[in-house]
């Protein structure tokens, strides 16, 4: 069955021409211009994942984003967005949103990101009825006390739940969106070993974005604003011209 996706652009020819690309390459594709439109299709018929603008009338992109995430929905999403400067990007990832491409963008980089978003809900394990259960029923356990094999990977004081998409530092559960969780999981499964920028875009995008891509730079720094602690040192440290590790110290 082809995936299905939810377009949502302002812009008329960028939203045409992006609606035709996209069915091109074997998506089936629902194409709006604005956010309350988008909203309405998402309740309507949950797609594959959704394509949303940032910059719409009325209801744009972020909130769009915000409602879905509040309501529950884990969709995929990518960002289409203008705004280049990196607060703009992390208002995207605040949102909930999973990727972003900058525009003007070349469309092959968007099908690239569309396939690992794709690729990465496939391999999401589902919980099991217990765990559903458990959830259903507001109970939040506690991070796992004892780590005997790689179910729950652990180093500096992180400890992470694959299977639930749970992590905690020190005990405290942090909020992390999934291509955050998934980066995360790779620096804590390689602690101390330093990951160069080829290895992580191809483990986490499943696509190099090139030198010029601060795709990687910011997903670091947001998730270095929710692990690090006033006044101590990063856990995720920079080796400047290769790549980032995962250290204690």
């Amino acid at each position: 069955m082809p995936r299905t996706v939810l377009l949502a652009e302002d812009d008329r020819a960028i939203r045409h021409a992006l609606e035709r690309a996209l069915t091109l390459e074997g998506y089936r594709v629902t194409a709006v211009a604005d956010g309350v439109e988008a909203l309405a299709q998402a309740h309507r018929r949950r797609p594959d994942v959704l394509v949303l603008d940032v910059m719409m009338p009325g209801i744009d992109g972020l909130q769009v984003c915000r409602e879905l995430r509040a309501e529950g929905d884990a969709t995929p999403i990518l960002m289409l967005t203008a705004l280049v400067e990196t607060a703009d990007r992390i208002a995207g990832l605040d949102a909930g949103a999973d990727d972003y491409v900058v525009k003007p963008f070349d469309v092959e980089e968007v099908f690239a990101r569309l396939r690992a978003l794709l690729r990465r809900t496939d391999r999401t394990d589902r919980p099991d009825p217990a765990e559903r259960a458990e959830a259903d029923a507001g109970v939040r356990s506690a991070a796992p006390e004892e780590a005997p094999d790689d179910r729950y990977p652990q180093a500096a004081g992180l400890r992470m739940d694959p299977r639930a998409r749970r992590a905690w530092r020190d005990g405290r559960e942090l909020e992390l969106t999934r291509t955050e969780f998934e980066l995360l999981e790779l620096l804590v499964r390689n602690a101390g070993t330093v990951l160069d920028h080829a290895t992580i875009y191809d483990r986490i995008w499943g696509y190099d974005f090139g030198p010029g891509s601060k795709n990687l730079a910011v997903y670091v720094g947001y998730l270095r604003r929710k692990l690090d602690h006033p006044g101590a040192p990063q856990l995720i440290q920079t080796v400047r011209g290769v790549g980032y590790v995962l250290r204690a110290d």
